[in-house]
């Protein structure tokens, strides 16, 4: 413990030695150059960093050295390279055009000249490497039984495919919803053509039974209503038993209600009294107006009253 503690006020010791120094030197600098200022022997641009150009060593003799010792003699079959000129351009050749790009003049800027002539470069390394990759027994194609091992797990491929179900399940139930949703407005649309319908049905029924019990007809099909319609027989035959109630007319209740209230026209002050009805006195009968029967009858009609009166009743009733 000692020891630490001696070596520890060592180094705060050099520390502080340090920076005194230090101090030191950056008064001595500071008092320095304000001397050489005062004496004019500080110019503007004379504190300048010029840095130097670089050089570039193109030392052609140690990099066919490295080349050397990187490179080593092996049969193509290890290596696989080739290094080629394109096929010829036979498009344009039988245009008669001259070709350029075997000559390396090919435009940069044009795009299409450009991946044509690395399309006919790759084109010219696959005819000349398939017969040296033949000559060396290595096979080009894939035989019919050859089962590439997956880049992606069982397991990871259970988990897409749960997810793509899952995915189909929700748009299957979204087409259901809205299948469903537009069945609900059809037949919301056909419920309100129906109420429409009864109403209409119902409106021409009220007018045909305010019309029947004002007299103005006679008929009472609307009663039926769609029973009718259900068990009508074909057009020829309504037509033909509309034609015999037409001709059939009014029945006899209604020509008595006509000739007795009439039909149409004035209808208040038939019964009034006129000159020519208070004059004509032809159905007048003076033995009804006064009560003058046969015998043994009085009264209207002739017809006895049969029961006997009050007193009598009484007497009767006391003697019993």
């Amino acid at each position: 413990m000692v020891i630490a503690r001696e070596i520890m006020e060592l180094v705060e010791e050099d520390e502080l030695l340090s920076e005194e120094s230090e101090d030191e030197n950056s008064e001595m600098s500071d008092s320095a150059l304000q001397d050489a200022f005062a004496k004019g022997l500080l110019k503007p641009g004379m504190n300048v960093l010029v840095e130097k150009p670089k050089q570039f060593a193109n030392n052609v003799d140690a990099m066919k050295q490295c080349l050397a010792d990187l490179k080593k003699d092996l049969p193509w079959v290890e290596r696989l390279d080739l290094t080629n000129p394109p096929v010829e351009d036979v498009l344009a050749k039988m245009g008669g055009k001259k070709e350029s790009e075997s000559n390396g003049e090919v435009n940069a800027n044009d795009d299409f000249q450009r991946e044509m002539y690395f399309y006919r470069q790759a084109q010219a390394t696959v005819l000349e490497a398939l017969p040296l990759l033949k000559k060396n027994c290595i096979a080009t194609k894939r035989p019919d039984d050859y089962f590439a091992e997956m880049a992606k797990s069982d397991q990871h491929m259970q988990k897409i495919r749960k997810k793509l179900l899952s995915k189909q399940a929700i748009m299957e139930r979204s087409e259901k919803a809205k299948k469903l949703r537009e069945q609900r407005k059809f037949g919301k649309k056909v419920q309100v053509e129906v109420i429409q319908r009864r109403q209409k049905e119902k409106k021409a029924m009220m007018t045909a039974v305010k019309k029947y019990q004002k007299g103005m007809t006679d008929k009472l099909d609307f009663l039926d209503g769609d029973e009718r319609e259900r068990n009508a027989p074909a057009k020829g035959a309504s037509q033909k038993s509309k034609k015999t109630l037409n001709k059939k007319g009014p029945s006899a209740k209604r020509k008595y209600k006509d000739q007795k209230f009439g039909f149409g026209g004035k209808k208040s002050g038939k019964k009034w009294n006129t000159k020519e009805s208070h004059n004509d006195v032809s159905s007048f009968r003076a033995k009804v107006a006064n009560a003058k029967g046969p015998k043994g009858k009085k009264g209207k009609g002739g017809k006895q009253n049969k029961r006997p009166g009050k007193s009598v009743r009484r007497k009767m009733k006391a003697r019993s």
